[in-house]
């Protein structure tokens, strides 16, 4: 009997992988980097916002790599979220070097219904007079040709927003383990075209409704039509929500705006954290928004990846033990999808392709993240992120 359920379970795993393959490998195609093709003579005038709170050793880098662009029609803004380091002096050196493109600003204190980074973001619109906002995270570095795809894109694809997926540096083990879990997850679940088209096959009754389920957005890079940003209600509609970046995408959805991903390579890079101890505090705040704080869906996808992701590695030492052949194959097919997959994203984000083979560690790591964040939810515990609960 047990060995039937292992053998069901296996064949369950497969199908899955199986399908979600497709969904990566026509993401490998249709999930471009920005367009570096001018289609436009008009020159929009590119506002770049940087919301910044403590962000001393980071935003040095950034401010840095804006300096000599392609397109030079823009300005940089940088809100100085009442930080407690150097952050506004370094960028206020920028505003004195550059006088006509970079402005550092004081933010105002924070109301109590809204979050930090959408009250940052929503003062900078503000204090910012671009035709395009660019906001970018303090974290990001950027090449010197990047406004100009961001405008080569939007004109291009007709685009009310774009959001950028950017290529991460990984440092430590446990950045290369984690992180690329987090791509994988993305670019085997969501095809990138139906987030800048409806799908084809869908009833088109059903098309609208369905849109924002297709919506997805990194917040680390998204830029805006400022007329559409603002008919949206723009930062002051998601202030209050911790994922901003995918409740904005879901808002231009709803709207009927466009809106299309593009892959960060050779544009924007950025390296999220820089220890374990910041990339759990720092993926807890909002591990569970991804499902809306349905808990039964929760564990349900916790079993699903437990089964899928680390079962077969299990099961294949099983095998040799019981010389069952069945399970044998059935267990190195699963490991042969998932190592390929990881591996083509390896080399497709120029990371370690090493760190493949560590994927149903992270698996597990992601499975005690789940286990705090139940906790989290019925102790109603507060999870507090740069100084701010969330």
């Amino acid at each position: 009997m047990a060995i039937q359920v292992i053998t069901w379970l296996l064949f369950f795993a497969l199908i899955y992988l199986l399908i979600t393959s497709l969904i990566f490998i026509r993401n490998r195609f249709e999930l471009t980097p920005l367009s570096t093709s001018p289609t436009s003579t008009e020159n929009p005038k590119v506002s770049v916002c940087i919301p910044a709170r403590n962000e001393e050793n980071k935003i040095g880098k950034l401010l840095a790599s804006l300096e000599n662009q392609t397109w030079e029609n823009y300005s940089v803004h940088v809100m100085d979220d009442q930080s407690a380091d150097r952050t506004f002096e370094i960028a206020e050196s920028y505003q004195k070097k550059f006088p006509n493109n970079f402005f550092v600003h004081k933010g105002e204190d924070k109301p109590g219904n809204w979050l930090g980074k959408p009250w940052a973001c929503y003062q900078l619109s503000k204090k910012s007079d671009g035709d395009i906002l660019l906001f970018l995270d303090a974290d990001t570095e950027v090449a010197p040709t990047m406004l100009e795809h961001t405008v080569n894109s939007m004109n291009h694809y007709e685009l009310d927003m774009l959001t950028v997926w950017p290529r991460q540096k990984l440092i430590t083990f446990w950045e290369n383990t984690i992180i690329p879990v987090v791509y994988y997850t993305l670019l085997t679940l969501l095809p990138s075209i139906y987030v800048y088209r409806d799908p084809r096959w869908m009833p088109s009754k059903l098309r609208k409704k369905m849109a924002p389920k297709f919506a997805a957005a990194c917040g680390q890079c998204i830029a805006f039509r400022r007329d559409t940003y603002g008919k949206i209600g723009g930062h002051e509609a998601v202030k209050d929500q911790v994922v901003e970046d995918v409740e904005l995408a879901k808002t231009i959805k709803k709207n009927g705006y466009v809106l299309r991903m593009f892959s960060g390579i050779g544009s924007v890079t950025c390296r999220m954290y820089n220890n374990s101890k910041e990339i759990f505090e720092g993926l807890r705040k909002n591990f569970l928004l991804g499902f809306n704080e349905n808990i039964p869906a929760f564990i349900i996808a916790g079993l699903l990846h437990l089964i899928v992701f680390v079962l077969p590695f299990f099961t294949l030492i099983f095998s040799l033990l019981i010389f069952d052949p069945t399970i044998f194959f059935l267990s190195i097919a699963c490991i042969s999808f998932i190592l390929t997959l990881r591996l083509i994203l390896a080399l497709w984000y120029r990371n370690n392709p090493l760190f493949a083979f560590t994927h149903p560690i992270a698996v597990l790591w992601f499975q005690l993240l789940a286990i705090v964040k139940i906790r989290d939810y019925y102790s109603s515990s507060t999870i507090v992120w740069k100084g701010r609960e969330v």
